[in-house]
């Protein structure tokens, strides 16, 4: 999207598209996310090369030296002495690298935690629903870059969804993990739910300890699959392959083993743990164990997230499935089946690759429909009576009181699309997603469901063959007018 097209977006939107690509999306001047994980992996490519040309220097010179070659002592200490420094400045270089790529990726942290983070349980909901629905407003449901654009989206989803998890489980007291728990410590999960007004400065560790932490995982559980080993199986020796292709078994396995090791290798070494700034022996030593401590449990969270059985892996392994379905990169994607992620989901907790307990509580945050999905509904009178139409909304809040019935935005009124509508809990009588809701659409005549169908597709005539009884509608059109941008507004 160019700067002139950004004009027609509201200050939040304008935000995330700028945000999502600050994190997976190439840039020219390499800012990005994407940027900086590749290039580390460059320079370790290049590293024992490196370091094995300045040991072969270093011999090179005592060889020399003990061939006498060298005319005196001094000079031949020198001659050592610059190549150890020569060393030294290339392992500070390093070390630098490293503390910038560090401070960077936490400022994107930071970044992210402010637009879902409030200062209330009803607050941060709002503001998750709001870059959730937003990201799934801004990746597209048809067309030949859907798999590198939702590709792109997925992590910042993932991560989003996998702090609303966490605060689910902890309210739950559901969460069995020893930092987590001694991080909250005697916090009551009442309390834990307005934790800013109840303890601002226990509200803050949460933050930089745990959430930090969480989203550092969720972030980069999969960016190990841009190391130069995964990108040769994903995208073949010469680049010609499909990367979004079904992988063969042997190919499967392959790149999941260099993905976890690479993402490890990138927490551990590529970004690693921040250095003390200041003269207090005590408080240097507290800094450096507080910090060690969280690596310990980011290096456990990306280890238990691959098999988490009963773990709190659980909390970015069961985000993972989701987003991958609701993002999905696959070819066999269909809009209409994004509903049925949590089929996906108990299947794979028959099958013990997620703790039920934990996709049960990401059901209750999310609900059956996703943020941003288009609902299509039965409209109904004062006297409770469905009127002979249907009409658009879309999701717009977590928690729906009812899992089957979500809370949305009202796109459509009489047919007409507004940017202004009401705030509406959709039951499940009106919702024609279900079938036994799309069947009283039946009734009405073929010419009045063209009628309704002729005034809410723009491009009618090009898409006649779009079903007359819709489960629901893609409301990324509708969202990309500024007016509509608006969702998450008091309505």
């Amino acid at each position: 999207m160019s700067k002139k097209d950004q004009v027609h977006d509201s200050i939040f939107t304008s935000q995330m598209r700028n945000l999502l690509k600050r994190l997976f999306v190439a840039s020219p001047i390499k800012d990005s996310l994407l940027d900086k994980a590749t290039g580390f992996y460059r320079s370790q490519v290049t590293l024992p090369d490196i370091m094995e040309e300045f040991e072969q220097k270093k011999v090179n010179a005592e060889a020399e030296i003990a061939q006498g070659k060298g005319k005196t002592v001094e000079r031949q200490q020198r001659i050592l002495d610059a190549i150890e420094e020569e060393r030294e400045h290339h392992a500070q270089q390093l070390r630098s690298e490293r503390e910038q790529r560090l401070a960077h990726f936490n400022s994107l942290c930071d970044e992210i935690l402010e637009m879902c983070e409030g200062h209330s349980f009803h607050e941060t909901n709002r503001k998750s629903a709001q870059v959730l629905g937003t990201i799934q407003l801004l990746s597209p449901c048809e067309g030949s870059r859907r798999p590198e654009v939702n590709e792109q989206h997925k992590p910042l989803y993932k991560a989003v969804l996998s702090l609303r998890l966490l605060d689910r489980l902890i309210l739950d007291n559901s969460v069995d993990d020893a930092y987590i728990n001694k991080v909250i410590g005697e916090i009551t999960p009442d309390q834990y739910a307005d934790l800013y007004e109840h303890d601002e400065e226990k509200h803050n560790r949460v933050l930089v300890d745990i959430k930090r932490s969480i989203l550092t995982v969720a972030l980069i559980q999969d960016i190990g699959n841009y190391h130069p080993d995964a990108r040769a199986i994903l995208e073949g020796e010469n680049g010609g392959l499909d990367p979004y292709r079904a992988l063969e078994v042997e190919e499967k396995r392959a790149l999941l083993q260099i993905n976890f090791r690479e993402s490890l290798k990138f927490l551990t070494e590529g970004l690693g743990i921040p250095s003390y700034r200041g003269d207090s022996k005590p408080e240097r030593d507290a800094f450096n164990q507080n910090e060690q401590a969280k690596m310990a449990f980011m290096k456990g969270l990306l280890k238990k997230a691959v098999n988490p059985k009963n773990s709190i892996g659980n909390v970015i392994k069961v985000p993972q499935i989701y987003t991958a379905i609701t993002l999905s990169t696959k070819d066999s994607y269909n809009y209409k089946l994004i509903p049925k992620v949590y089929q996906a989901l108990n299947q794979n907790a028959e099958h013990n690759h997620c703790s039920q307990l934990v996709v049960d509580a990401l059901y209750k945050v999310t609900g059956m429909f996703p943020q941003g999905f288009g609902i299509t509904y039965i409209p109904i009178d004062a006297q409770g009576n469905s009127l002979e139409r249907y009409e658009y909304a879309i999701v717009n809040a977590l928690y729906p009181k009812n899992p089957e019935e979500p809370n949305c935005r009202i796109a459509t009124r009489q047919l007409c699309f507004i940017g202004y509508g009401t705030d509406l809990v959709i039951g499940k009588f009106e919702n024609t997603y279900f079938k036994e809701s799309a069947e009283r659409l039946a009734k009405i005549s073929r010419e009045r469901l063209l009628e309704i169908l002729e005034q809410l597709v723009s491009n009618y005539t090009e898409r006649a063959e779009l079903d007359l009884i819709p489960r629901c509608w893609h409301a990324k059109d509708f969202f990309s007018i500024k007016t509509n941008q608006k969702l998450w507004n008091k309505a």
